[in-house]
């Protein structure tokens, strides 16, 4: 497993603008967008077939920015939810393009905490054929 760091100073801008407590949620959300695509021709660079699965609700703000790089890629949804006694993540939902095993998988997450639920998502692809993985978030809380 590597971790890519993106150190691009547009996205280094971006994220700058994002964590400004006066950002709307309007703006939050273009900036979102705005970082996924920059950071999508990185992420992409050994492209095949190509499926974007964001965990529900807070992915799906990347997903138009990786599309406006790859308008052929298949999308699919992973909804996970917190029990609020253990903190464990939990699948409500899952709707993955097929054949899921044939395609590179980019989970997307603008925001990483723990990590529990970025964890079950790639577990719960793998679990349904998923092979070729990515994860790709936008912040990440330090350990």
């Amino acid at each position: 497993m590597s971790v890519s760091y993106m150190t691009h100073p547009l996205i280094r801008h971006k994220i700058t603008l994002l964590r400004k407590e006066s950002t709307s949620t309007n703006e939050f959300r273009k900036l979102v967008e705005e970082i996924a695509m920059l950071m999508g021709y990185e992420a992409l660079s050994d492209l095949e077939t190509l499926a974007v699965v964001p965990i529900l609700r807070a992915g799906l703000g990347m997903v138009n920015g990786i599309l406006a790089l790859v308008p052929s890629a298949r999308v699919g949804h992973i909804g996970l939810y917190r029990d609020p006694v253990t903190h464990e993540p939990h699948e409500y939902y899952c709707k993955l393009p097929e054949p899921i095993d044939q395609r590179q998988i980019v989970v997307v997450d603008p925001m990483l905490a723990t990590g529990g639920s970025a964890v079950a998502a790639v577990d719960y692809i793998k679990e349904h054929g998923g092979q070729k993985i990515k994860f790709m978030s936008i912040i990440a809380a330090p350990k």
